[in-house]
């Protein structure tokens, strides 16, 4: 018998604050309970990515017009989670001190090589660097058909990340969802440019002694 494929519980664990805040606790276990999904302890491992994908979907269905907003939200806690505990600080100094577009790609070849964190059993690939755009195809968290792409949690993620140690003012925007019918969700990712045309970078000070990649660790 195969094995579930699974996701990072903060996939979950990072509505629940935002989900308070916006409709209170009652309701929010109100949509736990309609969603089937327990609510999972703060020191939860991987979880079942159909009970990630019934409180997406749930979030979707019941919260139609603040679903795009609570799941950002719950997808910029995400990164800041992975930026505070699961990306080491060396890590973190040497892309901010790679020119932008090395340390794009060294980002987005550790984003790659945790995939299945977030993806599950969803396949991800790095389908261009420039520009730099990914792909999950069969996306679990969008087998629910909607007129529009509805990967806001996994859009706030790659965007949070990349404007944290790449690009300030990094934005990301989904162009096709498994949601809508295509094959697969497409992130792109693009450093927004001043008024005088130049892409912001983060200030970029050659570290002592720092010569190879440190490895990102996975997250949970």
């Amino acid at each position: 018998m195969a094995t579930a494929a699974r996701i990072g519980p903060n996939a979950v664990l990072q509505h629940l604050a935002v989900l308070d805040a916006e409709i209170g606790v009652a309701w929010r276990g109100a949509l736990l309970h309609l969603a089937d999904v327990r609510e999972p302890p703060a020191t939860a491992g991987m979880l079942n990515e159909d009970e990630v994908a019934r409180l997406h979907h749930a979030v979707r269905l019941y919260v139609p017009d603040r679903a795009s907003a609570i799941q950002r939200a719950a997808g910029l806690a995400t990164a800041d989670y992975i930026l505070a505990n699961r990306i080491p600080r060396a890590a973190q100094l040497l892309i901010r001190t790679l020119p932008a577009p090395l340390g794009a790609r060294v980002l987005a070849a550790a984003i790659a090589r945790h995939a299945w964190t977030f993806a599950g059993s969803g396949r991800f690939r790095v389908r261009s660097h420039a520009p730099l755009w990914f792909e999950i195809a069969d996306n679990p968290l969008a087998q629910h058909a909607a007129p529009h792409p509805v990967c806001d949690w996994h859009a706030a993620v790659f965007e949070r990340l990349f404007a944290t140690l790449v690009w300030p003012a990094a934005s990301v925007t989904e162009t096709s969802c498994c949601a809508t019918g295509a094959p697969y969700c497409r992130f792109v990712i693009t450093p927004r440019r001043g008024a005088d045309g130049a892409v912001s970078a983060p200030a970029r000070a050659a570290p002592q002694g720092m010569r190879w990649p440190v490895p990102v660790r996975d997250h949970g």
